[in-house]
């Protein structure tokens, strides 16, 4: 049975009244068309948006069954007024941003019949983020009350010390309501959140140490008391954690929905098991050559200290942005350089280096291609987008194939247009990483199929890792498979948003080639820079009219 938006979206992008008649029985009863203005879609927008946080039950969101069923009336006449706009004789970005929008209602949607993180997913209950994310918004499910430590500075101001304590007493809150809702069966899921349930507790004693906090009766309260509200959710779950015994994949058919209707990849997911496959054997392969390539060359060094770390870092980071902007990759804007010096790392001893690392004590070029990323969310801040509906993040992770997918795309990219020159060893990592991609990412198609354990996909991710790289640090093996596991998708996005932003590259060079007009990498990028954080495939779209990669989730 096709998704009951399916022809309501081939009447909108494809003006189709043939495909119409052909699925008229999978039609909403109502379709009428009842406005063709694009400021209702804004307008609409918000009130979406404002709907979609949730009211506050005792000071903390609510995220109670009863509370869902409430307010699913009102989801639904949101969700009949976005299809009640007629988008037909719209410019295309008007269109892609309507379309942003359908993905995000099909996202709350699907939480709401499939996912349900605060019934399956421990690990929703985290309230405590020490850093920024690189991406547009936290990686993976999240609540709508979250203390963001890493925007505080110590010693705060009174202002400041009012919303800390403000952040604080959602903690206890939420994580009594967690005991409620939390009546999943995954048994993955759980027995994996529980350990970020307890590093929170850690995480909380480590705000006694800042400045000025313990001399703070009211701060010390606040803290301890989510310290003790956090232990005790995670003793709860402990006990409960023999109780359960469910799957914790989505399985491939959900999978395959989710995909196409909320974060619009035109994929299925046996065709991300053969992409992934594919870029697999690929790295693997073009590794072994660029190893024959370089036999007669000297190994790479590592860093041995933090002195010479910090010297490779700083002329890595000037060698990027050189090349960047020497061989007209992209416009350097003022902003790229401060925003990658912020992200340079710092020496790791061998014995604690993470994969990540371990390549970055070699040469932090790779890593710091992949730090696009925060060029991306620096013009988010410098250069915000005329469009309201793309200005700030997508929700439900919907940003994952173009930034995910770019950052990723560009370390070959780079690589391809002479990075590395002057050190043909350094490409060898760049293989390295691609691999590691692709292993992860297959392990967790297997385990949303639930054909595999969140253990046994990580085996997959570690097997295939060149020159084991992924078997020095568990934290790291751990974390991505348990993240991939709560968000479909996301293991996946850097290879297939790669191969999306590759597709989108190729169509948009042949048809400067039809036109007789010559490929510029710069103009290319520029472009895709200035369309914001949205779905790859629209801003394909977007940036050369060709609307092939949408009949997959068109045609749904």
């Amino acid at each position: 049975m096709k998704h009951r938006f399916s022809l309501l979206l081939l009447l909108i992008f494809l003006g189709s009244c043939n495909e119409g008649q052909k699925n008229e029985k999978d039609a909403p009863t109502n379709t009428a068309f009842t406005t063709t203005s694009y400021d209702d879609l804004v307008l609409l927008f918000h009130d979406w948006r404002e709907f979609e946080n949730p009211p506050k039950l005792d000071g903390a969101p609510d995220y109670t069954k009863a509370t869902f069923e409430k307010r699913w009336p009102k989801f639904k006449e949101l969700q009949q007024k976005l299809i009640k706009i007629d988008t037909t004789d719209w410019p295309i970005p008007e269109q892609i941003d309507w379309m942003i929008v359908w993905a995000e209602m099909n996202g709350y949607d699907f939480n709401h019949r499939i996912l349900k993180p605060w019934e399956r997913d421990p690990a929703f209950y985290k309230s405590v983020w020490t850093y920024k994310s690189d991406v547009p918004a936290h990686e993976g499910p999240t609540h709508h009350g979250t203390l963001e430590l890493w925007t505080y500075e110590f010693p705060l101001t009174n202002n400041e010390k009012e919303r800390l304590l403000s952040d604080l007493k959602v903690i206890p809150t939420l994580n009594k309501q967690a005991e409620q809702n939390l009546t999943g069966n995954a048994k993955d899921l759980w027995v994996a959140g529980i350990r970020d349930i307890k590093n929170q507790s850690t995480v909380l004693k480590t705000i006694l140490y800042q400045q000025g906090v313990r001399e703070d009766s009211a701060l010390v309260d606040a803290i301890m008391e989510a310290v003790a509200s956090t232990d005790a959710l995670a003793i709860w779950l402990q006990d409960q954690a023999d109780s359960k015994t469910g799957p914790s994949g989505i399985g491939k058919d959900n999978y395959t929905w989710y995909l196409q209707n909320v974060h619009l990849v035109p994929l299925t997911w046996e065709d991300e098991v053969m992409i992934l496959k594919r870029e697999l054997a690929r790295a693997w392969s073009a590794l072994k050559l660029e190893e024959h390539q370089n036999r007669n060359l000297p190994e790479l060094v590592a860093a041995d200290s933090p002195e010479a770390y910090d010297n490779m870092a700083d002329a890595a980071a000037r060698s990027l942005i050189d090349f960047l902007e020497q061989q007209d990759i992209v416009t350097v804007k003022p902003y790229f350089e401060p925003a990658l010096r912020e992200h340079l790392g710092a020496f790791v001893p061998e014995e604690k280096r993470n994969f990540f690392w371990i390549g970055a004590h070699y040469d932090q070029r790779p890593l710091y291609s992949h730090f696009y990323h925060w060029f991306e969310l620096a013009r988010m801040d410098k250069e915000p987008r005329k469009s309201e509906i793309r200005r700030g993040p997508l929700l439900y992770n919907i940003f994952d194939s173009r930034n995910e997918g770019t950052a990723t795309a560009v370390e070959e990219m780079f690589m391809d247009a002479g990075l590395y020159q002057d050190s043909p060893r350094s490409r060898e990592i760049v293989y390295i990483m691609i691999a590691q991609r692709a292993a992860r990412g297959l392990g967790s198609l297997y385990a949303h199929a639930n054909e595999m354990t969140v253990e046994e996909a990580g085996g997959i991710h570690s097997a295939y890792t060149p020159r084991g790289w992924m078997k020095t640090e568990k934290e790291l093996l751990i974390f991505e498979q348990h993240l991939y596991l709560r968000q479909p998708g996301y293991g996946t996005s850097y290879i297939t948003g790669k191969y999306l932003l590759e597709a989108a590259m190729a169509d948009y060079a042949r048809i400067q080639e039809l036109e007789g007009k010559p490929f510029k990498t710069k103009e290319f990028f520029d472009e895709l820079n200035s369309i914001g954080n949205i779905p790859m495939v629209l801003g394909h779209w977007e940036m050369t009219g060709e609307k092939e990669q949408l009949k997959p989730i068109l045609n749904d």
